[in-house]
């Protein structure tokens, strides 16, 4: 309130003093002494021609007499006085009658347009002297953009991150540094100047450098790597000084740098050499992170997803000299990461996050808590008091696959020509060893495809085997012998497109990064510029081998099995989606016996894999 009765008082002063200039100024402001005269003396005087000029304003007379004294009369209502004042020779002016409104508002009047344009005028000066919100404004170009959080209420900590264990381990000396410097300082310790989190997006990196601040409780900067970089020279270098003065001032605290990599490229990759305004701020981030000591109580962090292409430089010991991966979490993190996501929906009874987290390998956080969104969503929609597992398998298959295509209309020739497809994507997945289980056929259009068959691993993938990425390549070409062997080879479709382009991608990272090619050998040929034209041929060779290889295994393996071919058709048309357990029962020739009370329709509900495999997961599309 001070502040602002300080600035009112301000503008109060600003305004008179204005007013008071500019009615110095006006014309007529300054006046002689005016001698007030009876107009009988005025009328003698007129016919001794005493008089040099009159000024008339309705029945008030003024004028100046011949020797410059001025002077003022009331005149009565005489029709004959302008006559004898143009015959005695005297300049005569008329002026309009005199408005009824206050000196004040005439004064208003007057100078409001100008007091308006210099108010305008002072306050976009002063916020291009501050910088505006945020040192945005037109001089404060070199003031950082680091938004500072000081969270009291609604403050993240360890127990709000999960899936991220050990990355989490590696930052706890960093709480305990903040809450308690002396413990390492007076042992001869140093604490990192800076840690750099790398992992893939959506791993949480942003959330744990929070988690930091709130176990600590201290300030938490924050700025993203591309609020350094303008277009003017020395603007992004400016700001880092500025960032690391305001996080000296309010130490202990944390500085965070989202998306480093906008900043911290490697230096001679940019336009200009070294004098790239880039290159520029990166120097100075060099410089400021040397700067200051560890005992000022200043942590930088920053989080990127490209910690290949930062500069040498800045991971040297001194400055990040801790590196943290925040990789996507495994079975347990999922789980624990689930169960943060779901304190914030009402659960039905059946919902096992253990059983979702087995089924989701590969998810990131980001996507964990995009699945239980599209769960509540669902729920939302069919007006159900609580979330069920069905609603969260709808979620996973619209995440994975896209939301259901319900106006799409097929005929039913385009149906069973789709469902012969998947059907031979499932019948090569489960006669193929080393293939990953089956979890579902669909022929219910989704996203861009027609239909899917998907593949669930028993457990998170660490490493491909030779074994696996042939058994894959097999499943892959699945779908388009189904067509050939059914519909001849004139009348195959391009549902395959899909599935020879992951097929051709699989079998050029066997050939040229996974050494599995006998003929290429234990040679890294990912970079096609370094390797010679008869390399080159010979892999394009050896994709070709292994494509061929794979397509004549398959054909050999749905012929021999042509009756199960076509019961698996069978059952998609009439259901439209089975599960990977129902696909074995029909290949053993078992019946399906479904019943409404645990399917519906189409099959939608919590299903189990063959092989053992847990309900729910990652599946390895074959999109049709």
């Amino acid at each position: 309130m001070n502040n602002i009765g300080r600035n009112a008082a301000i503008w109060v002063v600003i305004v008179m003093a204005v007013i008071v200039v500019l009615t110095a100024f006006q014309p007529g402001g300054s006046h002689k002494a005016v001698q007030q005269i009876a107009y009988s003396d005025f009328v003698h005087d007129v016919d001794q021609h005493d008089v040099r000029s009159v000024a008339i304003r309705d029945q008030n007379i003024s004028g100046v007499l011949t020797n410059g004294t001025s002077f003022e009369t009331y005149a009565p209502p005489d029709p004959s006085l302008v006559p004898r004042l143009t015959s005695a020779g005297i300049e005569v002016k008329a002026q309009p009658p005199q408005s009824d409104e206050s000196p004040f508002l005439r004064y208003v009047a007057a100078y409001l347009p100008i007091l308006l344009i210099l108010g305008i005028g002072f306050m976009i000066f002063r916020q291009m002297q501050n910088g505006g919100a945020g040192g945005r404004g037109a001089m404060g170009f070199g003031k950082s953009r680091a938004k500072m959080m000081t969270e009291q209420k609604g403050r993240v900590t360890f127990d709000d991150v999960a899936g991220v264990e050990e990355a989490k381990e590696e930052l706890v000396e960093i709480v305990d540094f903040l809450k308690n410097p002396q413990k390492f300082t007076k042992l001869g310790g140093r604490i990192p100047k800076g840690v750099l989190l790398t992992g893939p997006p959506g791993t949480g990196k942003t959330l744990l450098a929070r988690s930091v601040a709130g176990e600590a409780n201290v300030p938490f900067f924050s700025v993203s790597g591309s609020d350094f970089v303008e277009m003017f020279v020395g603007v992004g270098a400016s700001r880092v000084r500025d960032m690391f003065e305001q996080g000296k001032k309010s130490a202990p605290c944390i500085i965070f740098i989202d998306e480093i990599d906008a900043v911290g490229r490697s230096r001679g990759s940019g336009i200009g050499g070294g004098n790239d305004e880039r290159e520029q701020t990166l120097n100075q981030m060099l410089v400021e992170m040397d700067g200051f000591e560890s005992n000022e109580g200043v942590i930088l962090i920053a989080a990127t997803n490209r910690p290949d292409v930062l500069d040498p430089a800045l991971l040297r010991p001194g400055r990040f000299d801790r590196q943290v991966v925040v990789s996507n979490p495994d079975v347990d993190g999922r789980e624990k990461i689930l169960q943060v996501h779901m304190k914030k929906v009402p659960l039905s009874s059946d919902v096992d996050p253990r059983i979702i987290a087995r089924g989701t390998p590969g998810f990131s956080g980001a996507e964990l808590a995009n699945l239980v969104n599209e769960a509540a969503l669902f729920a939302a929609r069919q007006n159900a008091r609580s979330v069920t597992m069905d609603h969260f398998e709808e979620a996973r298959d619209k995440v994975l696959m896209g939301a259901e295509r319900r106006s799409m209309v097929m005929t039913e020739e385009e149906k069973r020509s789709t469902a012969y497809h998947e059907a031979g994507h499932a019948l090569a997945g489960y006669h193929t060893p080393g293939s990953v289980p089956i979890h579902k056929v669909t022929i219910l259009p989704r996203g861009p495809a027609l239909g899917v068959t998907f593949f669930l691993p028993e457990k998170d993938d660490i490493s491909y085997k030779r074994q696996r990425c042939m058994a894959d390549l097999v499943v892959s070409v699945g779908g388009r012998i189904a067509e050939d062997v059914i519909y001849g080879h004139d009348q195959v479709s391009a549902g395959a497109a899909g599935d020879i382009q992951s097929l051709t991608k699989l079998a050029r990272n066997m050939v040229m990064r996974f050494g599995m090619s006998d003929r290429i050998g234990m040679i890294d040929c990912a970079d096609l510029r370094m390797v010679s034209p008869e390399t080159h041929h010979q892999i394009d060779e050896e994709v070709r081998r292994l494509s061929d290889t794979a397509y004549e295994q398959c054909r050999q393996l749905i012929l021999s099995h042509l009756d199960e071919l076509h019961r698996i058709t069978d059952a998609l048309m009439e259901y439209e989606t089975i599960t990977g357990e129902e696909v074995g029962k029909i290949i053993r020739g078992e019946p399906l016996n479904r019943d409404e009370e645990t399917h519906s329709y189409n099959g939608r509900r919590p299903s189990v894999p063959s092989s053992g495999a847990p309900a729910g997961g990652l599946p390895v599309p074959q999109p049709g």
